[in-house]
């Protein structure tokens, strides 16, 4: 694409981009879009050939090859690791007759995560950049473009362009200038208060608990990690995303942004999360154990991670996707976002149409569950 001096193309891995040129668009604010997260997935054999996430960054260059404007961005071939469903409408697609497969995913793979998805020196270069998404998909015969966990301020620059928008509920804390884990509890109904320090002292009376970060956070640590890790992606997925060089690699290259909770049994981890530092979000993504402690998965993926906020004086802690039961905990329901651009001029009708009905629901789910806060009247 040539428009104004300006031109598209896509890449064959973020790997290609020099870190400095890519980091320059992305900011410091959202971990996941940073060079160092992406590289990692790629260099570990997280995404690439036989994960069906095949990295195909999209770029937007000036005449002179300076880079203002991209897109983590994925040919995929099926629908796993992306926490926004959209099962049915491929089911659908297909059943009339056309190919979902392969569709274009532009995302953190793995992530359910707020963060931006267009990065760009400049906000006015969001349409011409998703055109060159656009004509990407036309171009390979894709069905259609998902954006997903967009970060509420690119909103209008997806709606700017056409795209549909999709909402959803996630839980997330935030920290409302509290000094301490206890100035938290003191915000609850009593009731609440007493259920969460009966929580959290079964959990610690049972296992020590440490937290580690940057330097701490050594190679056995990891590997003790990687069990519970593979523990809980084999339930959840069938078989975890990740492989184990990507935790070595985020180790090596991310250290600083990364806060690693783990739960000793004497000398022995039997529990752990991992946690992504942003500059104003502790981002809790993975978590397992190879023993049953009552009440130990609350306190290390949920209350540690307050504590953490507090202390490092963060406005919100984002602890994954779904999870009702992170309401009783302080954690409140909030929209999440994503966009989606569809090839086929019916199917896009009835796509939106869907949409339409699908947000009235959620919106009338997110008040019934915001009337149910655990925090004191008054």
């Amino acid at each position: 694409m040539s428009d104004a001096g300006l031109r598209g193309r896509i890449a064959g891995s973020v790997g290609e981009i020099p870190a400095a040129a890519w980091d320059r668009l992305a900011g410091t604010a959202n971990p996941f879009v940073s060079h160092a997260f992406l590289t990692a997935l790629e260099d570990s054999g997280s995404v690439g050939p036989g994960t069906g996430w095949q990295p195909s960054p999209i770029l937007l260059e000036d005449a002179e090859g300076t880079l203002l404007g991209v897109m983590p961005s994925y040919a995929k071939g099926h629908s796993r690791g992306e926490y926004v469903f959209d099962h049915a409408w491929a089911d659908a697609w297909q059943r009339a007759g056309g190919r979902y497969y392969p569709k274009l995913q532009i995302a953190a793979p793995f992530t359910p995560a707020t963060g931006p998805r267009l990065l760009l020196a400049d906000p006015a270069l969001a349409v011409p950049l998703l055109s060159v998404a656009e004509q990407v998909c036309a171009s390979n015969g894709f069905s259609s473009a998902h954006a997903t966990f967009i970060e509420p301020d690119q909103l209008d620059l997806f709606e700017q362009a056409g795209w549909l928008l999709r909402s959803d509920i996630q839980f997330h804390w935030h920290n409302r200038g509290f000094g301490s884990f206890d100035d938290f509890l003191a915000s609850l109904s009593a009731r609440k208060r007493k259920a969460i320090r009966k929580e959290r002292d079964g959990a610690q009376a049972a296992v020590t608990i440490r937290r580690l970060t940057g330097g701490e956070i050594r190679p056995e640590h990891w590997d003790a990690f990687w069990l519970f890790y593979q523990d809980t992606g084999a339930r959840k997925w069938g078989t975890p995303y990740l492989t184990r060089e990507a935790f070595d690699l985020f180790g090596e290259r991310m250290a600083d942004s990364l806060l690693l909770v783990l739960a000793f049994d004497g000398g022995e981890a039997i529990a752990g999360a991992l946690n992504f530092i942003g500059e104003d979000a502790l981002y809790g993504r993975y978590w397992g154990a190879t023993r049953e402690v009552r009440f130990l998965h609350f306190e290390l993926c949920y209350y540690k991670a307050i504590e953490a906020a507090i202390e490092r004086g963060l406005a919100r802690v984002e602890a994954g996707a779904q999870g009702g039961h992170k309401l009783a905990r302080g954690y409140e329901p909030v929209t999440t976002w994503s966009a989606h651009w569809i090839a086929d001029p019916g199917f896009r009708a009835a796509v939106a149409e869907f949409l339409d009905r699908e947000r009235t629901g959620v919106a009338q789910d997110q008040a019934w569950l915001t009337g149910r806060l655990p925090f004191r009247k008054g």
